[in-house]
């Protein structure tokens, strides 16, 4: 009996040594040969899943293998999912597609048993838009004339976002520190009901990314007040960014970006980064994309993990400042 626990303990080391000893090219060259999973820390429908379909179509005739999408919500800022991923074995073959409020907010207003910046390896940002001040016409049609209309009515002006810890819910914090005002804040269980009240005038203001108000705006059923990117973005011209504005500190972007556990062997997140960029690069992706008003973001993965960190630590500054607390 004992001869055989030492036989089966030796044959464990073997194995052990043997995969450690596979070379680093042979590991990638071998990956992926089975279905790869996306996880999705959201609901089916909603702007993380439209665009998680996007990559799943595009990146998987460049790798060679099926990728499938799961959504698993559930949590403060799609904790549920991300975990999934956290404790997934670091192969390659279970990914995280998520946004900055899962990976950079979260962890400075809730009391994570994980850390993104440790548990989770950046491969590639997907995506980056702006976010849109976007107001219901009964409002002032001016961020100068919003505001001094907030400093003479002070709470009573509703600020819609998509939850809390959301990007939508800091900027609203941000534009209130940052200009002095004093708006009330009604978080919703995402953006579509959000908007359905903001178009009712049943809220009046909300950060939100093109993908969901830029429709409306067209249309005149909403008014946008500015842009939370560096330049003016391209499908409203005329509207000015908060830098020009004179608020440089709510310059910002949503950004979707893709993660494997902590561990996954270098040449699989290379591997997965070239292909990822590859694909978003693509003619049909690009359209898709365009057509939700984002655009695609070709980084490496340590341009992704600075960027990150980066994040990270501006968006607990937010937190911090604001007094903001989780759910």
């Amino acid at each position: 009996m004992a001869s055989t626990g030492v036989r089966l303990a030796t044959t464990i080391v073997l194995a052990s040594a043997l995969i450690l000893a596979t070379p680093p090219k042979l590991i990638a060259q071998d990956y992926p040969n089975r279905i790869i999973r996306l996880i999705v820390p959201f609901p089916p429908g909603g702007p993380t899943d439209v665009i998680a379909r996007i990559v799943a179509n595009s990146t998987s005739p460049v790798l060679g293998q099926s990728i499938v999408v799961e959504n698993r919500p559930g949590g403060a800022a799609g904790t549920v999912g991300t975990r999934v991923v956290v404790s997934a074995d670091p192969d390659g073959y279970t990914l995280l597609l998520s946004i900055a409020g899962s990976l950079a907010i979260a962890p400075a207003l809730y009391k994570l048993d994980y850390n993104p910046l440790k548990d989770l390896t950046p491969i590639a940002i997907v995506e980056q838009s702006p976010q849109i001040l976007t107001v219901n016409p009964a409002m002032p049609s001016s961020l100068a004339e919003f505001i001094a209309y907030a400093k003479s009515n002070p709470g009573k002006i509703n600020l819609a976002s998509p939850g809390i810890g959301s990007l939508p819910h800091l900027l609203g914090e941000f534009l209130q520190l940052v200009s002095n005002i004093k708006l009330t804040h009604v978080p919703y269980r995402g953006a579509g009901p959000a908007i359905t009240d903001l178009l009712a005038g049943q809220v009046q203001v909300m950060f939100n990314n093109p993908s969901v108000v830029l429709a409306h705006i067209e249309s005149g059923k909403l008014r946008a007040l500015g842009v939370s990117s560096d330049t003016r973005f391209a499908p409203l011209p005329n509207v000015a960014t908060f830098i020009e504005q004179g608020y440089p500190r709510l310059s910002a972007t949503e950004w979707l970006g893709l993660l494997a556990p902590a561990g996954t062997p270098e040449p699989i997140i290379k591997k997965l980064n070239a292909a990822v960029n590859k694909a978003m690069q693509s003619p049909e992706a690009r359209a898709s994309l365009q057509k939700l008003g984002v655009e695609t973001k070709a980084v490496t993965p340590q341009e992704f993990k600075s960027f990150l960190t980066a994040e990270t630590q501006k968006w607990g500054q937010v937190v911090a400042e604001a007094g903001v607390k989780g759910e």
